[in-house]
């Protein structure tokens, strides 16, 4: 649980502009390709993780620029990057004007239980981590290349002149 608005948005900050590179790195021939029945698209997993943003904030009161809701999916990946990049600067910008780090501690109903605003944001956090790694295989499967968010990716340890950890 977060305790302070600032520490949030100083994480959220490297994993949104982790998540915008993710998104920049989708081959765009491929962005609806779905690999099997149960596994869903990069556009699909994109939008989840770009509308999960409004609607997770909505649930608390703070309504997020441009959000909507309604849609269900990103036609091009354009469209997806230039929506994740306003809800993103929208969350950080409506956090630091309508809220108080005492605000963390408030109480809002979350998918039928109670949660506090603090925990809402690091499940937002962690929601996005989630799906984004789900994205991630998804990628690799369809021969494209990803990037290390937390470590160097295959392609990175052979650029330093390493073995890559298979």
């Amino acid at each position: 649980m977060y305790l302070s608005i600032e520490d949030f948005i100083k994480t959220w900050e490297y994993e949104s502009a982790s998540t915008l590179k993710l998104f920049g790195m989708i081959d765009e021939h491929r962005f609806h390709e779905q690999l099997a029945p149960n596994v869903r698209s990069c556009a699909r997993l994109a939008f989840h993780i770009t509308e999960s943003i409004g609607e997770m904030m909505e649930k608390t009161g703070l309504h997020i620029d441009g959000h909507e809701g309604g849609n269900d999916i990103f036609w091009t990946k354009a469209e997806l990057i230039s929506t994740y990049q306003t809800y993103s600067d929208s969350l950080i910008r409506k956090l630091r004007m309508e809220w108080k780090d005492e605000d963390l501690h408030k109480r809002d109903m979350m998918y039928g239980e109670e949660w506090r605003r603090g925990t809402t944001l690091d499940v937002l956090m962690r929601h996005q981590t989630h799906h984004r790694g789900e994205m991630i295989v998804v990628m690799r499967l369809l021969g494209m290349k990803v990037f290390g968010i937390y470590g160097p990716a295959q392609e990175e340890w052979a650029a330093m002149g390493m073995q890559p950890m298979l």
